[in-house]
């Protein structure tokens, strides 16, 4: 149960539907100063509760969207919806199990090819006669299109469903990694290196929405840890598997090997992976007129629904936490070869790349225990609360790791590098420390946008990465010049303070985001109450009947 459950739902469960929707929209006019209320149920509740609490329907009119017909509008008036627990039994354990691994593999895929060519830098600038400068563009650009991506991906897979959009990137980004491999110059190498960046990002999006889709809030965190293990992992090992490949062959190898990994995503989605969506969003348009429903679908699959979301204070918290750790991340990771290498006197890519070793070392240590903790904070503050579930305190399992551990990590790092002290051991040790801490992080922060607004988890989920590797790819565009014009400690610095600031925001929104949600809610349902009056009265007029006899 939620907060907002225990002050406003009414205890028979009356008005609601199976999707935690009210059910009658002269409910929500008679409550237009309140924020509209959703019904909770949570694994205590299920076994405790009196059965008549809640509406039992079948699976098939499971709806986690509110209704497109005459009584709703497109959108909830509330930005916290529960779901029956029913739908997240419809796997068995280890069929989800198989699940996460399958998405994890696929999620693995698009952060790897980012960070591998980065071990080749100068073999592919000289390959084709430029800079490395300019290669690291292309990097950039890669990660301006996987911020890109989610918010055309996000809308159309609450549309669609999941299964067509996994497929449908698979095969695409297969063809681009094929294509990546045959580059005759820079421009293809460019073009197809954005393309495996737009459908690669979205195996990342619809995977966070798959397990959205299949595990409860309490046990969600646990899930996405493990799968978030493989966009972690791939960026950090993926310059140490390139560093080897370009010192012993070509760094096209990378891309043919890339080519590999992505055939077998494509026989995963095909064969192992359902649709795990509950009710597709397109449903809603039978028996639309084909205006009616371009209309309405342009409406659905439209990227600024995206962007409109973050009116919601705690969800532009969350991006900006979510966006620093990534900021630190690749601006760490990119600039290692030209940072590192001089410092230690290493002569080869391979020797090089044996850095990324550490922090991927660390995000597989933090895989075991960051999604775990953050599922055990969730549970502890709802005993605390007699059972009352507050999506906020998702939030507490990361802040100290956000606001002590990454910051002091980025500052021993950054400055032992650049007074040369401590040798080899030491920005190894930090390395893999600050992977642990970032593993302790994304899973809560991921986790918290799936769990706020659970009905358009895909949606909040692509406005986060769309912050993200926006701010990843000004990482990687500015690290090199910035680290050549003020040094690698006080780039660290300020790497280290945007965390720490990140950090204090984090712990404002654990206070008062609820507040900041009920308010944009209360906003949000005023504004949609005003519009239906309006267009009844619109109606009623174009009837020819004044309002008071039409009540008659």
């Amino acid at each position: 149960m939620t907060a907002d459950d225990e002050k406003k739902t009414p205890e028979d469960g009356s008005g609601l539907d199976g999707s935690g929707q009210d059910a009658a929209p002269a409910a929500r006019e008679s409550h237009d100063g309140d924020t509209a209320s959703s019904h909770s149920v949570d694994d205590d509740s299920i076994t405790e509760a009196p059965r008549r609490t809640m509406t039992r329907v079948s699976l098939d009119h499971v709806s986690t969207h509110p209704s497109l017909g005459p009584d709703n509008t497109a959108e909830p008036y509330t930005s916290c919806i529960e779901i029956p627990d029913e739908v997240y039994d419809r796997f068995s354990k280890r069929r989800k199990l198989v699940f996460v691994a399958l998405l994890s593999f696929c999620s693995f895929l698009a952060p790897i090819s980012s960070t591998s060519v980065l071990s080749a830098t100068p073999e592919v600038s000289a390959e084709f006669n430029t800079t490395g400068t300019i290669i690291n563009l292309a990097n950039a650009l890669y990660l301006i299109m996987m911020g890109l991506s989610p918010i055309v991906w996000g809308p159309l897979c609450e549309v669609f469903g999941r299964q067509p959009i996994n497929r449908i990137c698979s095969v695409i980004f297969c063809g681009a990694s094929i294509g990546t491999a045959l580059a005759p110059n820079l421009a293809a190498f460019f073009i197809f290196r954005i393309l495996t960046a737009f459908e690669g990002t979205a195996f990342i999006l619809v995977g966070s929405a798959c397990i959205s889709d299949i595990y409860r809030p309490t046990e969600r965190a646990t899930a996405l840890g493990w799968f978030l293990s493989g966009t972690l992992i791939g960026p950090a090992f993926g310059p140490f598997l390139g560093g080897i490949i370009v010192t012993y062959t070509s760094w096209r190898v990378i891309f043919w090997l890339q080519t590999g990994l992505s055939v077998v995503a494509v026989i995963g989605t095909f064969t192992l992976l359902p649709e795990t969506l509950v009710h597709r969003k397109i449903d809603d348009l039978e028996g639309y007129n084909t205006k009616q429903k371009a209309r309405v679908l342009w409406s659905m699959i439209n990227p600024w629904r995206v962007m409109r979301l973050f009116v919601y204070p705690n969800l532009l918290v969350a991006s900006l936490a979510s966006s620093a750790i990534i900021w630190n991340m690749y601006s760490l990771l990119t600039p290692i070869r030209y940072v590192l290498n001089p410092r230690f006197n290493l002569t080869t890519p391979m020797l090089g790349g044996l850095f990324y070793l550490a922090p991927g070392c660390g995000y597989l240590v933090g895989t075991f225990g960051g999604g775990r903790y953050a599922d055990y904070i969730v549970r502890t503050w709802m005993g605390k609360r007699g059972g009352v579930r507050v999506p906020e305190d998702r939030l507490r399992s990361a802040v100290p790791f956000m606001g002590i551990v990454i910051p002091a990590c980025m500052l021993i790092y950054g400055w032992s590098v650049e007074r040369e002290v401590g040798g080899i051991a030491l920005p190894v040790i930090v390395l893999f420390f600050q992977g642990v801490a970032q593993l302790f992080c994304f899973p809560s922060l991921n986790t918290y946008c799936l769990d706020v607004m659970q009905g358009q988890a895909a949606s909040v989920v692509a406005g986060n990465y769309f912050s993200r590797y926006m701010l990843a790819a000004g990482g990687t565009a500015v690290v090199l010049p910035a680290v050549e014009a003020i040094g690698v400690g006080w780039f660290s610095t300020i790497s280290a303070l945007f965390v720490a600031v990140s950090a204090a925001a984090m712990v404002a929104c654990i206070h008062w985001g609820q507040g900041w949600r009920n308010a944009v809610d209360a906003r949000r349902r005023a504004k949609r109450v005003a519009q239906n009056r309006r267009v009844r009265e619109d109606l009623e007029k174009g009837s020819g009947e004044t309002p008071a006899a039409s009540r008659k």
